[in-house]
């Protein structure tokens, strides 16, 4: 696994999952997910374009549900919404480096995509190691075990079999499935039905058999700090949605120490319109 980008993460050894280890020059890491980027929504699209084209971290981490909906590669063939997407993503990968990992809409991404974006792939979950400390990443959707009918869909539509029917099928009926699909859920959002949260034993499992001490994760919107068992936390992003009030661009940064410091590192959240601005500015943020 090697990123498509400058200050290349080389793997490393693990017991379980990938570990991705950051190069030593590296200071501060920016985190997003559940964008749900889709034409229809300029809004967020714009905020999310001036972040990619702003942002002075070193490498960003999309932690899943990029997209709204994903239902192939072959999207990016012609000039359009996917293309000019990509496009920002190559832009922006001449001057950091970029990691995805699928989440529940998007996980069709595919090599293409990655190649199109300067990007790469990563597992879910996976393990980074930056600033003397092994953080897990993951969308968080496979962690809800609550909602059973989600996992068994979850695990139909993960199957290479179910990919390669599905992919196999004319871009325009794949298309209109993903809407009929969306439609589904926006009817059980609407029902007020309650959303599973993430298992806290599973997650203090899966802390364990990483050996880090923190999950980073997106997946429920439902953006906080939680403080488990044995010293343990998740760290949930938040959803994108520039038409809200207020409007969320939530951007997780996470920084090095400085050498005259012997904490460790240091966790923000930031509106995306601050991240290219200096510390002093970002206070007013």
């Amino acid at each position: 696994m090697t990123a498509a980008g400058p200050g290349n993460m080389a793997p490393a050894a693990a017991p379980s999952w990938p570990v991705l280890q950051a190069p030593k020059h590296w200071q501060h890491l920016d985190f997003i997910s559940d964008l749900h980027l889709q034409a229809s929504e300029p809004a967020t699209f714009n905020a999310w374009q001036h972040f990619m084209q702003t942002t002075q971290a070193d490498a960003v981490f999309i932690l899943g549900d990029l997209f709204e909906v994903w239902v192939g590669d072959d999207a990016l063939a012609a000039p359009g919404f996917e293309d000019r997407c990509a496009q920002i993503l190559k832009a922006a990968s001449q001057r950091l480096s970029i990691f995805l990992l699928h989440g529940n809409r998007d996980f069709l991404l595919g090599p293409a995509f990655a190649h199109a974006g300067g990007l790469t792939l990563i597992d879910d979950p996976s393990v980074l190691c930056f600033a003397g400390q092994r953080w897990l990443l993951s969308h968080g959707d496979a962690l809800c075990l609550e909602d059973a009918d989600y996992q068994q869909f979850r695990a139909r539509v993960r199957s290479p079999e179910w990919q390669e029917n599905f992919l196999s099928l004319p871009l325009v009926q794949r298309r209109q499935m993903a809407h009929d699909m969306r439609m589904q859920s926006e009817a059980r959002k609407c029902s007020a039905a309650p959303y599973a949260d993430l298992d806290q034993a599973m997650t203090c499992n899966w802390l364990h058999m990483a050996h880090a001490n923190t999950l980073i994760h997106g997946h429920t919107h439902k953006p906080a700090e939680h403080q488990m068992a044995a010293g343990l936390r998740r760290i949930v992003l938040s959803d994108w949605d520039a038409t809200a009030t207020p409007a969320r661009a939530e951007v997780l940064r996470l920084s090095a120490p400085v050498a005259a410091q012997t904490g460790g590192s240091t966790v923000q959240r930031l509106n995306a319109t601050c991240t290219a601005q200096s510390q002093e500015d970002k206070k007013v943020c």
